[in-house]
């Protein structure tokens, strides 16, 4: 048998979100274009989660505290659980990831893993860097991706009183 999933969105100020998770397990945050489906009735983890991102966004909230599986393959996973450790307004490289899960010549792969993120933001894919500099890939648009570091270097210069 299927197991029932539920479904809700967020509207967030770089666009809207859609929120999947089964009965008490959020599995799924992605960036939409529209609704694409009817939201079905709320389950108290997607409450919890759509609380928890609307913190992040107004920069109440620098981690997430939600029951949550990630599902994909093992080295998925394992770059996932590295790119979960970012602190929140610091940026790594796909180098520094691979590096991390002890696999240094797999850069390209820690990419296409990246990209396969099931929980955007929750797992923080967007603080994810080329090894020059440069902003790559977001399945959710650069603009996106731009924002999202914006919006946590802002917090962060704000909380140190910069400005």
């Amino acid at each position: 048998m299927d197991e029932k999933r539920y479904v809700q969105y967020l509207e967030t100020p770089p666009g809207l979100l859609m929120l999947t998770s089964t009965e008490s397990v959020l599995i799924g945050v992605k960036w939409v274009e529209e609704k694409n489906k009817e939201e079905t009735e709320t389950r108290p983890i997607l409450e919890q989660a759509k609380s928890q991102l609307t913190e992040y966004f107004q920069g109440h909230r620098k981690n997430f505290n939600l029951s949550l599986e990630a599902r994909g393959t093992a080295f998925q996973k394992r770059v996932w659980r590295v790119i979960r450790q970012i602190p929140y307004g610091q940026l790594r490289t796909y180098q520094d990831i691979a590096d991390a899960i002890d696999s240094p010549s797999a850069p390209r792969a820690v990419g296409r893993a990246n990209n396969k993120n099931p929980l955007a933001i929750i797992i923080p894919c967007h603080r994810v860097i080329g090894t020059n500099g440069l902003l790559t890939g977001y399945v959710g648009g650069l603009e996106i991706k731009k924002e999202l570091i914006d919006l946590e270097k802002m917090r962060i210069i704000e909380e140190n009183n910069f400005l």
